[in-house]
């Protein structure tokens, strides 16, 4: 037997399991292709950028410029992650073109995720930049700014928004991280303008049951429906704001460590970024068959933060996030177990819509019900939710809708979701996963479904281990 811990709560589960089931761990299972100088590569991305000329050459005197950075969700805070290296190499190449440092402002594309406090902006870019430019230009996204650029619809029918900021600068920067996401496959990109500098409405085109209900939607392909709409949103965003964004993102691995940067134009990016990021996101099992069951574990604290994993709805988003970067790996109809402690605190200061929102869902038979409900419509549009995400440190209450049409995944393609060591069980039940006392009765239960002697694919450390991978089988 093989004797794993998973994440559970603030602390770990222990638990059994027999000596052929696959267990994935970073440095055992897999490792990341070299580390790079993040400075070299930096500088070598910014001095030949794809389809762009240099910074120095597109900067200038009256030139204004908005450099748009990811939230503390992805990317690392270590002293070499990728926002603390580029953000000062981009304002040395401006500079050295002429470009004035009063006209250069800095934000932050949350989208729908809380605002950054002062002190979270130093945690993760680090004092020096910050002080450059706090307070007066270095600001947060605001998804339901009321001088949102509303830019129609794209060719698929999408709603296009789009930051004013960002809009009206003449040159606007974006940077991203390549890294592996259930969420179009990767993170940057279009992605990365798509989802952090517009509004809600644009959002909920694609963060929603039509989207994340399809099949494509699992497996964390960049050829699904979602990447598709990231696309054509964000060239409408580009037409309708007369000009390109100007990308320049990492690759990264398991720590957040940059393994390559490019820069330019967000297609030519992507085209850049993507075969070193499918090397190494994509990894290979040694199994011959997809797994009967799949084992994780849920910690209380990670990348939504505190509270993903006792709040029931982010915990069912975790959960079927988790099944789609397995799914090539994992058996339509298998079975899920998750530790979670499932204690019931949504941690309301930051996702202050979230409770009001779990119970309303108990109303419905289905999460598809739920948000095309006027209950639903209602949260939206509750003016102290959007008061909080707006003048607080709170989620958009739209962000908790999203996340049910994620969570909802998990149980269209597996056969059950146990959750043994739920404190609180109704709140299981009620996202439709079954509460167990123990791991030993989950597992019990779940080859009742699968059968004897199940095929296991256990990701211990998924949530607290890392940039997740995407899993295979040979």
């Amino acid at each position: 037997m093989q004797e794993i811990k998973l994440d559970y709560g603030d602390s770990y589960m222990g638990i059994n399991l027999p000596d052929s089931a696959v267990v994935v761990r970073y440095g055992k299972t897999y490792t990341d292709p070299p580390q790079v100088d993040p400075y070299e590569v930096t500088r070598q991305a910014l001095e030949a950028p794809l389809g762009f000329a240099p910074l120095r050459e597109l900067g200038g005197a009256d030139k204004k410029v908005v450099i748009a950075f990811p939230d503390r969700v992805k990317g690392g805070v270590h002293s070499q992650c990728h926002r603390k290296v580029v953000i000062p190499m981009i304002i040395e190449h401006l500079l050295k073109g002429g470009t004035k440092l009063e006209n250069i402002t800095l934000l932050c594309a949350i989208g729908l995720h809380r605002k950054n406090t002062l002190e979270e902006w130093y945690w993760y870019l680090g004092k020096e930049i910050v002080d450059r430019f706090w307070p007066d230009r270095m600001v947060n996204h605001d998804a339901e700014a009321d001088d949102l650029c509303n830019l129609g619809l794209d060719e698929m029918g999408n709603v296009v928004q789009c930051n004013r900021l960002m809009a009206e600068a003449d040159l606007p920067i974006v940077i991203g991280h390549c890294a592996g996401n259930p969420y179009g496959g990767y993170s940057g990109g279009y992605k990365m303008i798509v989802t952090g500098l517009s509004g809600w409405q644009s959002i909920a085109s694609h963060h929603t049951p039509a989207t994340m209900h399809r099949k494509d939607w699992m497996g964390a392909s960049t050829n699904s429906h979602m990447r598709h709409q990231f696309k054509s949103i964000g060239r409408a965003m580009e037409k309708g704001i007369g000009k390109k964004f100007f990308a320049v993102d990492a690759v990264l691995g398991q720590k957040s460590q940059v393994l390559d940067v490019k820069a330019g134009e967000l297609q030519a990016v992507e085209e850049a970024t993507w075969p070193l990021a499918d090397r190494r996101t994509h990894v290979c099992l040694d199994m011959k068959q997809p797994a009967d069951i799949l084992v994780m574990g849920l910690p209380r604290n990670f990348h939504y933060g505190p509270g993903m994993g006792s709040n029931p709805i982010l915990m069912g988003l975790a959960i079927a996030g988790q099944l789609s970067r397995c799914w090539h790996a994992f058996r339509q109809g298998g079975v899920i177990i998750a530790a979670c402690i499932c204690d019931g605190w949504f941690n309301p200061s930051w996702f202050p819509s979230y409770e009001e929102t779990y119970q309303e869902l108990q109303k419905f038979c289905t999460a598809e019900e739920f948000l095309k409900s006027d209950d639903a419509k209602r949260i939206v549009a509750d003016y102290e939710y959007r008061f909080q995400y707006s003048n607080g440190y709170a989620y958009h209450p739209f962000h908790a809708m999203s996340m049910i049409s994620g969570a909802g995944a998990a149980l269209l393609w597996a056969s059950a979701v146990f959750i043994p060591g739920a404190q609180m069980p109704a709140y299981a039940r009620g996202m439709g996963f079954v509460p167990t006392r123990t791991f030993e009765e989950a597992m019990e239960r779940a080859q009742k479904i699968v059968g004897k002697n199940p095929k296991i694919l256990c990701t211990p450390e998924c949530f607290s281990g890392g940039v997740p991978v995407h899993l295979h089988i040979r």
